[in-house]
């Protein structure tokens, strides 16, 4: 069994016409035992930002805080909101920086940027685009 596995999740990220959706279970369990069935997996970093994380349940909520805080510092050095494309290098560099130690798990980024262009991307636990 994969480590991934043992809280079990799935999150998915789909692309509109200027729109975008992003849905997840909210189940959390350990292997076949159900702990609790309002677990948050989708978070908003900002307006039009969100992010769905899945996987072991501490490196989820650890990740999170991590992006909220650097998302936050962003904001205040340079004083405007972080484009789609520099959050996603963003998670890249935090996800990379761990690699030895991982955090386990996954995530899909979903924006919607200036022009209302969705944008959309995912990587695996050391930071592999898809």
């Amino acid at each position: 069994m994969s480590i991934f596995e043992y809280n079990g999740s799935a999150v998915v990220a789909m692309v509109g016409k200027n729109c975008f959706a992003i849905a997840s279970d909210r189940r959390l369990g350990v292997q076949l035992q159900t702990i609790a069935t309002d677990f948050q997996r989708i978070s908003k970093i900002d307006d039009h930002l969100f992010i769905g994380l899945s996987g072991l349940a501490p490196d989820v909520q650890t990740l999170y805080q991590r992006l909220v805080f650097r998302h936050k510092l962003y904001q205040l050095r340079e004083e405007r909101d972080m484009k789609p494309e520099s959050f996603a290098s963003l998670v890249s560099a935090i996800l990379y920086e761990k690699r030895f130690g991982p955090y386990l798990c996954q995530l899909v980024i979903a924006e919607l940027g200036d022009d209302n262009k969705p944008f959309t991307c995912t990587m695996d636990s050391i930071a592999a685009k898809f």
